[in-house]
């Protein structure tokens, strides 16, 4: 009875910051701080799942960077989503669009559609992203990942993040979210502590697109363990009640 009523509350408010936030980004002309605030009130659900979220951003940083998360599932939605913060839109992938009501509302927030089947339209897209990074000073949020790892870890990056950065001249900056692989059970009042952290800014000044990998395996590394880190401390919070 309990996850009938969480998927029919669930459902009606998604529906409802879809629309209020598609009306609210387009009153602000698509003002790319409309992606954060229409984020963060998706993370506001995690209370309707019986999460306890806990969030932690690094120092006063808030100048143009490329934001890299971990990508799990769909519950990203309701937990490292609190973390976008403002002048940040992202990157999906075009299909998006087609999704009732949450297609309507990434488009209005000013978010960047990207053709991923055609390598040719991709790299073209992430050059036009560079640019409009340095000529509005914006931020871009990226899953590196290219898809949810579903349990399966912190899967390989591609390199779509670290070439815009190069290019753009901007740090990246790594955002880990705890383990949620069978972490939500919507017939379980209480689903316990999930805990998403912004990292410290990676300057991408010493790389190219020869040495890119070596910028990749480093922010591979400073999130897997970041992540290991983060669950420890779950567990820990857990056992203690």
């Amino acid at each position: 009875m309990l996850k009938i009523l969480r998927v029919i509350a669930v459902v009606v408010v998604a529906i409802a910051i879809c629309l209020g936030g598609t009306i609210y980004a387009l009153l602000r002309g698509r003002h790319p701080s409309s992606t954060g605030v229409v984020a963060r009130m998706f993370g506001s659900l995690h209370r309707l799942l019986g999460i306890r979220l806990m969030t932690r951003h690094y120092g006063t940083f808030n100048g143009p960077a490329i934001y890299i998360g971990n990508h799990q599932n769909n519950y990203d939605m309701v937990t490292i989503a609190s973390m976008v913060p403002e002048r940040t839109v992202s990157v999906g992938k075009r299909s998006l669009i087609w999704i009732p009501f949450f297609g309507l509302v990434y488009w209005a927030t000013g978010n960047i559609f990207i053709h991923r089947e055609k390598r040719s339209s991709a790299i073209n897209t992430m050059n036009q992203v560079g640019e409009i990074i340095k000529k509005e000073q914006i931020s871009i949020w990226m899953f590196p990942e290219g898809t949810r790892s579903r349990g399966r870890g912190l899967l390989p990056f591609k390199t779509g993040a670290f070439y815009t950065a190069i290019s753009a001249g901007v740090p990246i900056v790594p955002v880990v979210c705890s383990t949620l692989h069978n972490k939500v059970d919507l017939n379980r009042l209480n689903n316990g502590v999930v805990i998403c952290e912004q990292l410290e800014p990676i300057d991408t000044s010493g790389y190219s697109r020869e040495n890119m990998g070596e910028l990749i395996a480093k922010c591979h590394a400073l999130m897997a363990a970041k992540i290991a880190e983060l669950d420890q401390e779950v567990a820990e919070l857990e056992r203690q009640g």
